[in-house]
């Protein structure tokens, strides 16, 4: 018995492990077009309005389709579901290496975004499944690390790409090393019983859990979150380069240092929150508290970005945001596993993506076009809002973590 216990452990192990790994490529290739704009922009001959546009053409596809993704994932095999969205995510990175213009390039946005919609509905689902509630907390860090690694390592060495290849060879390497991680995933999955866990527990539908405030809720507070996220992911290379000056090797060393901060805090709050946990303590009002002060603090660091000065305290704030989001990152899912458990994981987090995303299509436009009217201050000052919007949230909306009765 002792035996089967520390083997599932280990095989659990493994797949959080990969499952970080997969975000990891995931936020790479996602925030790509991010760390290339200050030269693909110039190429293709975009306009701020285009370029948002461009980069929110991502979120169209990938906010709705995680309805269907989370669902799929609750009634089929999530792990050949995640081998799949890869093989997508992976070839629109690599082919975006050959966009001529601004539709191919719209296109390609729109590939990438029906790829990574299994990657959290997913990731959640096998964590509900093989990871006990005591060690939830690490195993939303490792995701949570890779949403902060994703971007920190894909700006460096992207940025180091561009300087030596240009941007076209970035996207072209992104694409190929996703590609890769599919060996490590299909060999570990080859040795678990997949059939076993699939056949087991009931199908929640997905009108058991839409008339949910939880859910609402929950989608609501991770809009906020998002908005404040993709601003930063979507919006802060160009930020340093054209308003603040910086060369691409600057900008890429202040925004790669914040990224490494947030990874570090991530795995930081996921072993306190674990330790909490186990100590008997509430593990929901931990995390609510977390994430109040989270998004407070992101406001504040927001807001200041849009008036320092000096490169050290631009430095300094873009790390307390790291922070800030690394909290985001981690109990946005560990608190939707708590309210789904584990036999709806998939659906939910495929809802909850798919209205908290609803940002990602929206808050790039609305900067795009605040940014050409107003300039990049008032776009700081918007998202610091929103994210003081979302702490109010926590605070007062968000109903006692525990989880949900289904019908």
């Amino acid at each position: 018995m002792a035996t089967a216990v520390r083997r599932q452990r280990n095989v659990g192990g493994m797949l959080v492990l990969l499952l970080g790994a997969a975000v990891f490529l995931n936020y790479v290739d996602r925030g790509a077009v991010g760390i290339a704009a200050p030269l693909l922009k110039s190429d293709l001959h975009l306009s701020p309005e285009t370029y948002g546009i461009a980069f929110s053409a991502f979120f169209w596809v990938y906010a709705p389709i995680q309805l269907f993704a989370g669902w799929l994932c609750d009634r089929f095999s999530v792990y050949r579901l995640m081998s799949l969205g890869i093989l997508v995510w992976a070839g629109s990175t690599l082919l975006t290496g050959f966009v001529g213009g601004f539709a191919s390039l719209l296109v390609l946005r729109v590939m990438l975004g029906i790829g990574e919609s299994i990657s959290f509905p997913g990731s959640s689902k096998i964590i509900a499944r093989h990871v006990p509630p005591e060690s939830r907390g690490m195993a939303n860090a490792f995701v949570a690390a890779g949403i902060a690694l994703g971007p920190a390592v894909g700006t460096l060495a992207g940025g180091m790409i561009m300087a030596g290849f240009g941007w076209r060879v970035m996207f072209v390497t992104f694409g190929v090393l996703t590609l890769l991680w599919l060996l490590p995933w299909r060999s570990l999955v080859a040795s678990l019983d997949t059939a076993a866990h699939e056949k087991t527990g009931r199908r929640v539908p997905v009108g058991a859990l839409i008339g949910k405030w939880p859910l609402w809720s929950m989608s609501i507070a991770h809009a906020a979150g998002n908005y404040c996220f993709y601003f930063l992911l979507a919006w802060l290379p160009l930020y340093l380069v054209q308003s603040r000056g910086y060369s691409i090797a600057q900008m890429t060393l202040l925004a790669t240092a914040g990224y490494s901060v947030q990874a570090v805090a991530a795995f930081s709050f996921g072993h306190l929150s674990d330790k909490w946990t186990r100590s008997g303590r509430s593990e929901g009002t931990m995390r609510r508290w977390m994430m109040v002060l989270s998004q407070a603090a992101s406001a504040a660091a927001i807001l200041a970005l849009a008036f320092a000065q000096s490169t050290a305290m631009t430095a300094i704030l873009l790390c307390i945001a790291g922070v800030a989001t690394a909290s985001l990152s981690l109990n946005l899912y560990a608190v939707a596993q708590m309210f789904s458990g584990r036999e709806a994981a998939g659906t939910w987090v495929g809802v909850q993506n798919a209205l908290g995303n609803l940002s990602g299509i929206v808050g790039p436009i609305v900067t795009g076009f605040i940014v050409a009217a107003a300039g990049y201050q008032m776009a700081f000052v918007v998202t610091a809002a929103v994210a003081l919007f979302g702490a109010f949230w926590w605070l007062l909306a968000i109903p006692a973590i525990r989880e949900v009765e289904l019908d």
